[in-house]
This record gives C-alpha cells, sequence and structure tokens, in this order.
C-alpha cells in the first residue's frame, strides 16, 4: 500500500509484511481491540483495521511517525486513533485482544537514544534487546483475557530470550513464522562489528526474522 511517509520515519519493509501475515493467520476475531505499538506509518494499525478490527489505537514516540500515521489513517477513512508516547504508558490502565510491535532490533553501540534521528526506529543497544526487553515486561499487562501479543525481530537479538521473558509474565509464548531475508544496509554497514562480537558467522549476509505470538491466559 502507498504510505505518506515524511523522513526519519520507519519505512515499512520485510518485517512489517512478516508481521501483517502473521496477523492474518491469526484469525483475529471481528471487533477486536488492537494496539500497535511503534506504529511509525500506522501501516500495521491499518492492516488490523482492515482486518475486521474494532477499536484500533496506534502509539509511537515520534511526533513525525505520530503526523504520518494520523494522515495515512485520514487519507483512507479509516476511524484510528494515535497518541504520542513512549512504548504503552499513553494507554495505562487499557487493556486490548491483540498487540502489534515490531521494535527497533539492531544492535548497536551505545545507548539506542544516544543516535536520535531515523535511527531510533532500528538502534537498540550493544545486544539489540533495548526495547524487547521492556516490551516483554510492558506488553503483557496490557493484554485483555485470551489477548494475544505478536512481535517481530531478528534473530541476532536472541529468540529463546523473548520467549523465556514472555513466559516467566505467565503468557504462553512460541515463535509462529520465519522468514531469512538479506541483510539491509544497516546491518551491512555494522558486519564487521558484529563478526567479531560473534552475532554473525564468516561471509554471512542474511538474518532471520520470526514472529513471536504470546497468549494470555483466559480466567477461569
Amino acid at each position: 500500500m502507498f504510505l505518506l511517509r515524511p523522513p526519519g520515519v520507519y519505512a515499512p519493509q520485510g518485517d512489517t509484511w512478516l508481521l501483517a501475515r502473521a496477523l492474518r493467520l491469526a484469525a483475529m476475531r471481528p471487533g477486536a481491540r488492537v494496539l500497535d505499538i511503534g506504529t511509525g506509518t500506522g501501516a500495521l494499525a491499518l492492516a488490523a483495521a482492515r482486518s475486521g478490527a474494532g477499536p484500533v489505537t496506534a502509539v509511537d514516540l515520534s511526533p513525525w511517525a505520530v503526523l504520518a500515521a494520523r494522515l495515512n489513517a485520514t487519507v483512507r477513512r479509516v476511524p484510528m486513533r494515535v497518541v504520542r508516547g513512549d512504548l504503552t504508558r499513553p494507554v495505562t490502565g487499557e487493556t486490548f485482544d491483540v498487540i502489534l510491535a515490531n521494535p527497533p532490533y539492531v544492535p548497536a553501540p551505545g545507548h539506542p537514544t544516544s543516535r536520535g534521528g531515523a535511527a531510533l526506529a532500528w538502534d537498540a543497544g550493544p545486544d539489540g534487546r533495548a526495547l524487547v526487553d521492556r516490551l516483554c515486561t510492558a506488553a503483557p499487562p496490557c493484554l485483555a483475557p485470551g489477548g494475544m501479543l505478536l512481535m517481530v525481530h531478528s534473530a541476532l537479538c536472541g529468540v529463546e530470550e523473548t520467549l523465556a521473558r514472555l513466559r516467566d509474565t505467565g503468557l504462553k509464548a512460541a515463535v509462529v513464522d520465519r522468514a531469512t531475508v538479506p541483510f539491509g544496509p544497516v546491518l551491512r554497514s555494522r558486519t564487521s562489528e558484529l563478526r567479531s562480537r560473534g552475532l554473525i558467522g564468516s561471509g554471512q549476509d542474511t538474518e532471520e526474522l520470526v514472529v513471536i505470538r504470546a497468549d494470555q491466559p483466559r480466567r477461569l
């Protein structure tokens, strides 16, 4: 789909569409309350709305992303609440049937906020888990009974760690989709560093993306 995208807002790409496919396959119930964390252009929130979601809320820390998501929803005449804030803070006290998340996950030197600009959409600290770990803590309390979290990230930042953290909160978590994709410009620029740290092998030029689904048990 064509989306308006101001400079510095993450462009939907392979990880976006992999997560959108997982949403379709998850057979979300009609009218489900959906939260899209780190919405960017609003691509996933719009995909949820087109799949029959009820109220859709999109959150992003970037004011430009909030503007882009609002404009893209308006152009398509899709009712969607778009709010600015950090992860789930703008929706404290609310619960959702579906939470979507495509967080920054690229290993990067230094703290993820040290670069600023467009890099905030992908840089996630030395191990790539700065935002993933926070999501594993913040998302579960926002899930309604029977609700599900769908999150995509690179295998480079540790799939088993994510599964373990989500299970520790009481969710049932598993990998539900995978895809191998070529390195993009950012990873290509960091191959020497990633190789020296043992995160990629010699000559490796692809990464595996995974979609993790975590379900909140229904109350008895």
